[in-house]
């Protein structure tokens, strides 16, 4: 079963996830250059969302710092033991295959023990970790040594307990240790303008508020790079592998439904300040397919262009249902169930393939839907 999410997104002005130059991400598509937000930019985004939807202990944080985290979280379980949580904590980590290594980040880390790469941790881990080291402690383990197979073994049932939410949406890599890598059980595409984009550049100045007045001239020149575009976002989630992970159908029925609003509601934050660029999408599309995920974007290989009294959006909101329609008739594939939400009027060609609800219904019904499918598996 998987759950197919299609947004359009109309994007002021903006700039919300820069290159190296500073300038909006692009891609040439369809022979002409198009807005581009990165689906790294967008996950972080859905991340960040994902505390106001589901509870904090089902979810991990991406950091180099996990020493810190377990050393914390000793010395919060056993105050007695502050001046052995680091050590703790390292040869907790380091038992499962992850460097851990003085880091060389300038500033307040510099020196700290850190992994020399982001690591995606729950923190259920976390506090299990920690109770594993505080065992050790007190069962007389040297934990200056190297750890043994007993003690690799013990930290690795750890790691195959109950998953994170969000390690099991987005998965987990690690190089050192790839027993304990997961794979994700979504998908996310870059996200890309339907129309054509010309590249804008803000030029800029600023003024001393303290300067004598007999100054004029400016105290800061600079130029900001920016576009603005209707976007086409897509997105799909493997129901039955974020179950086989999660091993729950309550929980499996709410992550996928805070990975549909977080994926609807959530904008990248480059920028944001200078441009207010946060929109919502304008029109959102949900299928539900037994089949396999279908990602349309080839609808919009021939830019939207503008038209006296219709707008991009809207003319890409019926291009959008068009496809669906064609894509269903020509491969026969019928979504179990299909809902669309508008912010203007509703859409005849997405009525055609799709239910035209609100979201709370769209919400209500999805969770229905998944709870009905996946019922009969516990």
């Amino acid at each position: 079963m998987f759950i197919d999410l299609y947004d359009l997104q109309n994007v002021p002005p903006s700039n919300i996830n820069r290159d190296d130059t500073g300038s909006p991400k692009t891609a040439h598509y369809g022979g002409t250059l198009r807005s581009r937000v990165s689906s790294q930019a967008w996950k972080r985004a859905m991340r960040e969302m994902f505390p106001t939807l589901l509870d904090s202990g089902r979810l991990g944080v991406r950091t180099k710092n996990a020493v810190s985290l377990i050393r914390d979280a000793i010395v919060a379980k056993r105050p007695d033991l502050t001046d052995e949580a680091e050590q703790l904590a390292k040869c907790a980590l380091s038992a499962t295959g992850v460097d851990v290594r003085e880091s060389d980040r300038a500033g307040k880390d510099k020196g700290t023990l850190a992994t020399g790469y982001l690591i995606f941790i729950a923190h259920r881990e976390i506090g299990q970790l920690a109770d594993v080291a505080i065992g050790w402690h007190d069962a007389g383990v040297d934990v200056s040594a190297k750890p043994n197979a007993a003690m690799k073994k013990e930290i690795d049932a750890v790691f195959h307990g109950t998953q994170a939410v969000d390690i099991a949406l987005f998965g987990r890599m690690l190089a050192d240790a790839p027993d304990l890598n997961t794979d994700a059980s979504t998908q996310v595409a870059h996200a890309i303008s339907v129309d054509t984009i010309t590249p804008e550049y803000d030029y800029f100045t600023a003024t001393d508020d303290c300067a004598s007045d007999d100054n004029a001239g400016a105290a800061m020149i600079d130029t900001v790079g920016f576009n603005s575009s209707t976007l086409y976002r897509y997105a799909t989630l493997n129901v039955g592998s974020l179950y086989e992970q999660l091993q729950d159908v309550a929980a499996t029925v709410e992550g996928a439904a805070a990975f549909v609003e977080a994926f609807i509601r959530s904008m990248p934050t480059g920028k944001q300040n200078s441009f207010a660029n946060r929109t919502l999408p304008g029109t959102c599309v949900v299928m539900l397919r037994d089949s396999q995920p279908i990602n349309i974007v080839d609808a919009f290989e021939d830019p939207v262009r503008a038209e006296e009294g219709r707008s991009i959006s809207r003319q890409a909101a019926v291009r959008l249902g068009r496809k669906l329609k064609f894509v269903q008739d020509a491969y026969g594939e019928q979504p179990v169930q299909a809902w669309n939400i508008t912010t203007d009027e509703p859409i005849a060609e997405l009525d055609e393939v799709s239910a035209h609800v609100t979201f709370p219904q769209l919400r209500s019904e999805l969770k229905e839907a998944l709870t009905q499918t996946l019922s009969g598996r516990e």
